[in-house]
C-alpha cells in the first residue's frame, strides 16, 4: 500500500484512517469491529476527516501505546499485521504512516469495557445483547471454511493453479509456502498436513470428491412458473463443477448465452442493443451465491432458475449476521471471508458490500425492479425480473433512495459545514482553531468530554471546559446517557448550517 492509495481510498467496510493522537481505548473500537466483521486496514498517522498527514516517526510514545492496543485493550487479543508506509508529513518531513492489517477472526472480540463492535459500512456499530448472541452464532457457522477436510491430502491440491494465483497477487514464495503461511489454508498437526475446506473449494483438483453438492445447477423453464409431474416444463438442465472460480466463470458464460437481446434504431440513427438483464446484475447474483453460500449445508446445490420473465438464484443458507432483506443493499457480513477475499483478487468482488447496491442502480437505470429476496431456514432466494414482467413506478422508491444518498453526502460534507459554521461565530481566532482541532481529532461516534478535549489540545482544564461549552452552545454535540456525567458525541445527521444559524450570534 502506498501513501497515495491511503489518501485516495474512501473509508468503507474494510478501511479506516486514524490520527496518531487517537487514544488507545478509542483505537480498540475499530480494531474489534474489523476483527468481528470482514477484517480490514487502519492507517494511523492521518486524520480521517481532513486527511492531514501527521506521520508516526516523531510520536514514539504515542505509537508504542497504540501498538499495544490489540493486546491490552481487546478481549481476546487480536492478531494484527504491521506495515510502515513512507510519506512526507504536513511539516515537509520524511515520515511514515502505520497500517494495521486486521484479519477476520473466528472469535467474538470486545474492548476493555466489554462492548462488542461490528464494522458496518464505514462505521463501528455497537452491538446489542441480542446482536451479540447472533454474532456468536454466525461466527460458528461462518468458519466452516476453516474446518479440516477428512482424508484430503496435499495431492488433492492443484499446485499449478496455486502458482497461477500467487503470481497474480505477487506472492514471492512457493505455492506450498503460501498455503502454509496464509489464511490457514493448510496446517500441520502432529506431523500431519491438514487441508481446510476453503483450500479444497478454491484450489482442489476435484472439489466435488469431498463436497458433491458444492456445484451450480442451471435450469431453464418454459413459461413463468415451475411445474412438476406430467406438466414439467424444464427445457435445459446444466451442471457446473470444479473450483469455485471455474464454476463462476462457466455459469456466467452459459447464462450469457441464454439472455435475449433486442436491437433497435436509436434516436441518433445508430443501432442499440438491450439485454433483458444487465450483465453486471447476472454476474453479481452468481458471485454472491457462491461467495456467501453455507457450505455446511451439503444436501443441495446452488440453482439458477430461468423463466420467461424472471431469474431465481437459490443459495443454501439464510442471510448472515445483521443482513436482512430490508437492509441488504447497504449492510454486509461475509459468511466465508477467505473465499470472498480470493474472489476480490479476481475482481469479482470489488469492494465488500457494494455489489447489491450497484445491482439496484443498474436495474433502475433500465427501468427494472430491485432484486427481491426470500429466505427460509436453509435457503436464500434472489429474484430479478426482466422487461417482460409488469413494470412498476419507482417514483417513491427513487425519492427515498435520493434522500438516503443526500444524507450520505451530507455526512461527507460535515467537516466543511462545521468549519463554515465555526467561522460564522464571533469567537476569537484561538477559540475557533481549538474547536476545529477537536472536531478534526475526535471521531463522530467517539464518546468524549472535557478531559478528552484537554488531551487533544494539550491545554488547561478550564480551556477544555470552555471549548466543551462552545460545542454545546453550537448544538453540534449530544449528551450520552449511562457513561457518566459530561459525556457527549458529535451529531452526525443534522443540518449544521441551520442549527448554527439558530444559535448564531447569541454567543
Amino acid at each position: 500500500m502506498t501513501i497515495e492509495e491511503i489518501l485516495s481510498k474512501e473509508e468503507n467496510q474494510t478501511f479506516d484512517r486514524k490520527s496518531i493522537n487517537i487514544s488507545p481505548k478509542d483505537l480498540a473500537i475499530p480494531i474489534v469491529a474489523f476483527a468481528n466483521a470482514d477484517g480490514g486496514d487502519i492507517a494511523i498517522g492521518i486524520t480521517d476527516k481532513t486527511k492531514r498527514i501527521e506521520g508516526i516517526d516523531f510520536e514514539t510514545k504515542k505509537l508504542n501505546e497504540l501498538l499495544r492496543v490489540p493486546f491490552d485493550f481487546c478481549n481476546p487479543t487480536i492478531k494484527v499485521g504491521i506495515e510502515k508506509v513512507p510519506c512526507v508529513d504536513e511539516k515537509g518531513r520524511e515520515n511514515h504512516v502505520l497500517v494495521m492489517h486486521i484479519e477476520a477472526s473466528p472469535q467474538v472480540h470486545a474492548n476493555q469495557a466489554d462492548d462488542v463492535f461490528l464494522r458496518v459500512g464505514d462505521k463501528s456499530k455497537l452491538q446489542t445483547f441480542e446482536e451479540r448472541l447472533q454474532l456468536n452464532y454466525d461466527k460458528g457457522e461462518r468458519y466452516f471454511e476453516d474446518k479440516t477436510v477428512p482424508d484430503a491430502t496435499i495431492d488433492d491440491i492443484d499446485m499449478d493453479f496455486v502458482k497461477e494465483y500467487t503470481d497474480k497477487i505477487d506472492y514471492g514464495k512457493s505455492p506450498l509456502e503460501y498455503l502454509k503461511e496464509n489464511r490457514g489454508f493448510i496446517k500441520e498437526k502432529d506431523g500431519e498436513i491438514q487441508i481446510s475446506t476453503a483450500a479444497i473449494l478454491l484450489f482442489g483438483k476435484n472439489p466435488q470428491n469431498f463436497f458433491p453438492r458444492a456445484r451450480i445447477r442451471f435450469i431453464r423453464y418454459e413459461g413463468t412458473e415451475e411445474k412438476f409431474g406430467t406438466e414439467m416444463n424444464v427445457i435445459k438442465d446444466v451442471i457446473f463443477e470444479g473450483t469455485l472460480l471455474n464454476m463462476i466463470n462457466e455459469a456466467i458464460a452459459y447464462l450469457d448465452t441464454q439472455v435475449k437481446e433486442k436491437t433497435y434504431l436509436g434516436p441518433d440513427g445508430t443501432f442499440v442493443t438491450d439485454e433483458e438483464y444487465p450483465k453486471f446484475v447476472r454476474q453479481e447474483l452468481i458471485v454472491n451465491a457462491v461467495t456467501h453460500r453455507a457450505y455446511s449445508i451439503t444436501g443441495t446445490d446452488i440453482q439458477i432458475k430461468m423463466f420467461d420473465d424472471h431469474i431465481v438464484v437459490e443459495s443454501p443458507g439464510k442471510l448472515p449476521g445483521l443482513v436482512r432483506a430490508d437492509n441488504i443493499r447497504f449492510t454486509h457480513f461475509s459468511r466465508n471471508p477467505k473465499i470472498a477475499e480470493f474472489l476480490k483478487n479476481y475482481k469479482f468482488v470489488k469492494e465488500f458490500g457494494e455489489g447489491v447496491n450497484r445491482m439496484c442502480n443498474e436495474l433502475e437505470q433500465v427501468g427494472l425492479k430491485d432484486p427481491v429476496y426470500h429466505t427460509n431456514a436453509f435457503m436464500l432466494q434472489a429474484v430479478i425480473y426482466n422487461i417482460n414482467a409488469e413494470k412498476v413506478s419507482y417514483l417513491s422508491e427513487k425519492l427515498a433512495f435520493e434522500n438516503e444518498k443526500l444524507a450520505i453526502e451530507s455526512g461527507k460534507l460535515s467537516f466543511q459545514n462545521i468549519k463554515l459554521a465555526i467561522e460564522s461565530q464571533t469567537y476569537n481566532e484561538p477559540t475557533k482553531k481549538n474547536i476545529l482541532k477537536v472536531y478534526e481529532e475526535i471521531e463522530t461516534n467517539q464518546i468524549f468530554g472535557a478531559p478528552e478535549i484537554e488531551r487533544v489540545l494539550k491545554c488547561s482544564a478550564s480551556t477544555a471546559k470552555n471549548v466543551m461549552k462552545k460545542l454545546k452552545d453550537m448544538g453540534v454535540v449530544e449528551e450520552v446517557k449511562g457513561k457518566g456525567k459530561g459525556k457527549y458525541t458529535f451529531i452526525s445527521d443534522f443540518n449544521y448550517v441551520k442549527k448554527v444559524n439558530e444559535a448564531g450570534t447569541n454567543h
